[in-house]
């Protein structure tokens, strides 16, 4: 061991996340020559890390070394064990950055080493950040972005089935309510074509097709285990996060929701990687545009859909995307329990908003005709599962394989006890409704982590509205959150009602 660089372990009791912490001594620091966030090698009995470097006084004696509990797990060190901390050299990736900064393209290596140092942790949270601002106001060429859709691939796991082709579905996303997913898959796996459909958890928005899912089964699985059930059954929904896949994407995600930026050559990247890794070949994007959705113009879906078709089809993916309607929530449904019960009386034949059933038809006719149905009736074909109930019985078959109750009805589902309607203090007309704002009410009431919290609309765009009727119920799980949701409603107002009659002007300008 090193003169002067042995120090003894001492266990924090903090979880420093997708970051490696260390913890050391102002006196030892000094001997080092690091400052904080300078970089150290922890060398170890078994394994060496590299982590970032935090000073403190108070934390750690002189020579002794304060790991926080993630990083013990990756050092497999007990408590007091001594261990051998040199200076670490910063990631060349820093400089490559800061290329991009300056406007620069970058070649494939330099994709591939940023990508590397993202995934083993080598980079700070500023470093990170300065990466995801650089791709942002820079922008990436095609040929960039399919470097870094490969890289992600390559820097994970990949799941490689036995049965071909393998199809998906994805939707950018944007809009809440959009649980379409729920009805898609089981009809294309009725139709006999095989849809692995990993999918993510929420981010800002009030909840993503793993939490709606996650209220009728289990979605974390292993890769063998996601095999085994596609295989078997023809489809499932699992969340992607509970598996090495594309592992770059969940730790730029992390960096991205406080800066509320969403690159578009990541978001790109992002997706593809994601379906590339799960052994994709015929993938359909659901593409929204609409006010306060994440693609708010026919213009920049249109290059979306262009260059995720260019990507794809460098990475050898058929892709075709559908764009859709997004200018208000899909249904009536916002938040898990909510979604996943309203998917379900879809698929059980009862009554339900029609954007809900028109939408998932239209996408799972596309994802059928890439699977050989005749061009121009995969829509009938979609129909003709989903109102025989083959679709349903195939969902309550991925829900029994997933560990579900496979006799789980829409009438079963209970919603958050504590509720709240939001009445109209007009007479007139829904003239528009704040995706934005929905969202951030569904999430006071305690979307997506407490499965019974969220919004269900009585009335959508263009309904006309009595005053004193019902616009939309907010349900959660608390009392306290409830009172939060309405207070944030009242000041929102997320739906806006207006009268046929704006105002009246009278003779002498006076406006009543």
């Amino acid at each position: 061991m090193g003169q002067n660089t042995g120090c003894k372990i001492k266990r924090l009791e903090v979880d420093t996340g997708s970051r490696f912490l260390v913890v050391i001594n102002p006196a030892f620091a000094s001997e080092l020559g690091v400052m904080s966030n300078d970089r150290v090698r922890v060398r170890g009995s078994k394994k060496t890390i590299t982590g970032l470097v935090m000073v403190s006084q108070k934390i750690v004696k002189n020579h002794e070394v304060g790991i926080p509990i993630n990083v013990m797990g990756e050092l497999e060190e007990d408590v007091g064990a001594v261990v051998e901390i040199h200076p670490a050299e910063r990631p060349v990736s820093i400089e490559y950055i800061k290329n991009k900064m300056n406007g620069m393209e970058l070649n494939t290596q330099q994709i591939r080493q940023i990508i590397n140092d993202i995934v083993k942790k080598n980079l700070s949270d500023i470093e990170l950040a300065a990466y995801i601002s650089a791709i942002y106001t820079k922008g990436m060429t095609i040929r960039e972005i399919k470097d870094l859709t490969t890289a992600m691939v390559e820097t994970g796991d990949v799941i490689e089935f036995d049965q071909e082709p393998v199809f998906d579905f994805h939707s950018v996303g944007g809009v809440p309510g959009n649980k379409v997913t729920l009805i898609v898959v089981p009809i294309i796996a009725a139709a006999g074509l095989m849809i692995p459909k990993t999918s993510s958890r929420a981010i800002s928005s009030a909840c993503g097709t793993a939490d709606i899912f996650e209220v009728l089964c289990n979605v974390t699985f292993t890769i063998p285990e996601i095999k085994n059930i596609a295989e078997r059954v023809g489809g499932l929904i699992a969340w992607g996060g509970g598996v090495n896949i594309a592992p770059a994407d969940d730790l730029i995600i992390r960096a991205e929701y406080p800066l509320t930026i969403d690159p578009y050559p990541q978001l790109i990247a992002s997706i593809l990687a994601k379906k590339r890794a799960c052994g994709v070949q015929r993938l359909v994007l659901d593409i929204p545009v609409g006010p306060n959705a994440k693609v708010e113009s026919m213009k920049l879906a249109k290059k979306y859909s262009r260059d995720l078709m260019l990507v794809a089809e460098e990475l050898g993916m058929r892709v075709e995307c559908a764009i859709t309607y997004g200018g208000q929530p899909v249904g009536r449904a916002i938040g898990p329990l909510l979604e996943a019960r309203e998917a379900l009386a879809a698929l059980e034949g009862k009554e339900v908003a029609n954007s809900v059933v028109e939408k998932s038809l239209s996408i799972a006719g596309m994802v059928l005709e890439m699977g050989g149905v005749r061009a121009g009736t995969g829509t009938d074909h979609a129909k003709e599962i989903f109102e025989s109930g083959k679709a349903r019985d195939k969902m309550l078959e991925i829900i029994e394989a997933q560990g579900g109750d496979p006799d789980i009805t829409s009438d079963t589902l209970e919603v958050g006890k504590f509720s709240e309607e939001v009445i109209s203090d007009a007479d007139g007309y829904v003239v528009s409704i704040n995706n934005k704002s929905i969202v951030k009410v569904a999430r006071a009431a305690g979307a997506p982590a407490k499965k019974g919290g969220g919004i269900l609309l009585e009335k959508k765009m263009g309904m006309k509205v009595d005053r004193g009727e019902v616009i939309y119920t907010i349900f959660s799980d608390s009392k306290t959150r409830l009172d939060d949701a309405v207070k944030l409603a009242n000041r929102l107002k997320p739906v806006d009602v207006e009268g046929m009659v704006l105002e009246k002007v009278m003779p002498g300008g006076r406006v009543f």
